[in-house]
């Protein structure tokens, strides 16, 4: 079984990009499962000081667990004034800890998402791997999908009742379980 982590850079729960992951753990295909990240609202700004042994806040140390559980990583998300939402950010900043040791590093990562802009957040999309890959991930440049117009788009249509949503995610996640099992070989 191949594990896939799932985290939501919206913490909206009818959010498009909630959607669009929802979506994406339907359309896992056999033998993988893809289960979405529901602690990143709770973690604490990160903060090296309370970032040692023993003092470790308990929403980081699930975000960590998780990531190492997991055999990849999909990142869904929005654009918030032309970048990453702080919560997404915020999340990086304590999976990409403690430093040499990071539960990314080596993870294939494959950053995706939709926004109300006309480029669907690609650069939400570009920093999230900017920073992921800094962080030690295995980021998929070239599996990508931005979804442009998300608000008018999804006004009267879930994501998962969109052809286009369907078949562009089942190629994403096709790519991240290819890269998977390359890093597993």
């Amino acid at each position: 079984m191949t594990n896939v982590l799932v985290l939501v850079g919206s913490l909206r729960a009818a959010s498009t990009n909630r959607q669009i992951a929802e979506t994406a753990v339907a359309l896992a295909p056999e033998g993988v499962e893809l289960s979405i990240h529901e602690g990143l609202g709770d973690l604490p700004f990160y903060n090296e000081d309370v970032d040692v042994e023993g003092s470790v806040p308990q929403p980081a140390l699930d975000l960590r667990a998780a990531i190492t559980a997991a055999d990849a990583i999909l990142v869904v998300t929005p654009e918030h004034n032309g970048t990453i939402p702080a919560v997404l950010k915020n999340a990086i900043d304590w999976a990409s800890r403690p430093y040499g040791a990071s539960p990314l590093t080596g993870k294939p990562l494959v950053a995706i998402g939709s926004a109300f802009g006309q480029y669907g957040g690609v650069w939400a999309q570009d920093d999230a791997r900017k920073a992921l890959g800094i962080a030690g991930a295995n980021v998929l440049t070239e599996v990508t999908m931005a979804i442009p117009g998300s608000v008018v788009r999804f006004a009267d249509v879930h994501p998962k009742d969109d052809a286009e949503v369907v078949e562009k995610l089942t190629v994403v996640l096709g790519g991240l379980v290819a890269a998977t099992q390359v890093a597993a070989a």
